[in-house]
């Protein structure tokens, strides 16, 4: 069975990882500091140290994400609160501009999400199942003009299959 790392089980472990990482002095100094020996300092700094500044970074990495994403659903909130706004208001071209951007920023959260791909799509045919027209049309049941526009451009491109 292999040792136990003494710098791992040290009462102040974050204060040496913060002092290695940080070069606050030599691994001597640092070791001199911390009560530690200078052999397991070293032996901490190369076995170690990597894999926690590693997960600090994936952390860090996951929070700026995170805080993104939150960023993105707050924008996506004020677009759909004017977008409300310009509809009372009976300001149409405001309302279809509002719907553009909500769902430019549906299609972003999507992409964030991971949830749409990159790759060119290729569409030879264009058919709508009546369920999802249905869903469509129920999803913009809140937003009357942009149910009428998509109900009407549905239509159209029913007509034209047809």
């Amino acid at each position: 069975m292999g040792r136990v790392c003494t710098v791992c089980r040290h009462q102040n472990t974050a204060a040496i990882d913060r002092a290695l990482a940080t070069r606050a002095g030599s691994l001597r100094v640092i070791a001199r500091q911390h009560g530690v020996g200078h052999d397991a300092l070293g032996r901490h700094l190369r076995e170690h140290l990597p894999e926690t500044l590693a997960k600090g970074h994936e952390a860090r990495e996951v929070a700026r994400a995170d805080e993104l994403l939150g960023e993105v659903r707050e924008l996506q909130e004020k677009t759909l609160d004017l977008l409300r706004s310009a509809e009372s208001a009976g300001d149409l071209r405001t309302a279809l501009s509002g719907i553009r951007e909500a769902r430019s920023n549906i299609e972003l959260l999507a992409r964030l999400a991971g949830q749409i791909q990159e790759q060119p799509v290729v569409v030879n045919n264009f058919f709508i199942d009546a369920r999802v027209r249905d869903a469509i049309i129920q999803a913009l049941r809140p937003y009357p003009i942009a149910g009428y526009a998509v109900s009407d451009a549905l239509g159209e491109l029913e007509a034209v299959r047809e």
